[in-house]
């Protein structure tokens, strides 16, 4: 059996340990006395009532919560699973204990639901190039709704977009048209460049045909420049014309 002494000490640890409370930088305390809510306190040392004073600690620091893979139905029927990340704190936390039994897991159903309703809302070709744009639209969407629980949603984002195997095929077939048909018009646009380029030129040599000549020269010069054991050219018969003029 314990004696009166240590009784009476291990009571005054209970009573101490009961009302004494320390709080971090990012800590509140919401407290309550006799059940009704009476101020936030903190941070710092924090002295409740015993019996009279209860205290309920809320962290302040941004909280980082996966949204599970949600399926959802686009707006032209493509059905994709998508996960998100989603950044939020409280700002308020008298509200967070006041307004909602679980604010950590009524924002977590909140996004959810929300994910799958607005993201239905759009066609899959928006869904996989308006990210940012449908990022701010979940932030605005799931922050006006928590703000009455006294929870700031800081940001949203979508991890990633599951496509169907047949829908993945079919855009990589799409993409691989689009390349081709991006090849076939840069080979037309660079066949026209070359068009143009050699009506210039033939203009040019029409107006002067000792340059007819002196192209044909620099031909030859490349073609012995490969070494070449044997060459066999066509001579032009004006340049015959031209030695047998000066003969």
């Amino acid at each position: 059996m314990f004696s009166l002494p240590a009784i009476i000490f291990i009571l005054i640890l209970v009573i101490i340990f009961n009302t004494v409370k320390i709080l971090k930088e990012y800590e509140r305390g919401v407290i309550f006395r006799l059940g009704r809510y009476v101020s936030v306190r903190g941070p710092g040392l924090i002295i409740l009532i015993p019996g009279i004073e209860k205290m309920v600690k809320i962290n302040l620091r941004t909280v980082v919560m996966d949204v599970p893979p949600q399926d959802v139905i686009t707006k032209d029927n493509v059905s994709v699973k998508v996960n998100a990340v989603v950044y939020f704190r409280v700002v308020s936390p008298e509200k967070a204990v006041l307004e909602v039994e679980d604010f950590y897991y009524a924002t977590s159903q909140l996004s959810q639901t929300t994910l799958r309703s607005i993201l239905g809302q759009f066609e899959l070709d928006d869904l996989l190039s308006n990210r940012e744009k449908i990022n701010l639209e979940l932030q605005d969407v799931i922050d006006k709704q928590t703000d009455p629980w006294g929870v700031k949603v800081t940001a949203v984002e979508i991890k990633h977009i599951d496509l169907p195997q047949e829908m993945q095929r079919a855009m990589a077939k799409q993409a691989e048209a689009e390349r081709e048909r991006r090849s076939k018009i840069i080979h037309a646009e660079g066949e026209l460049q070359s068009a143009e380029k050699l009506s210039q030129a033939s203009e040019i040599m029409s107006k002067n045909p000792i340059t007819i000549q002196l192209r044909y020269l620099q031909t030859l010069n490349e073609i012995a420049s490969e070494k070449n054991s044997t060459i066999v050219f066509p001579l032009p018969v004006e340049m015959l014309k031209s030695f047998i003029k000066n003969e």
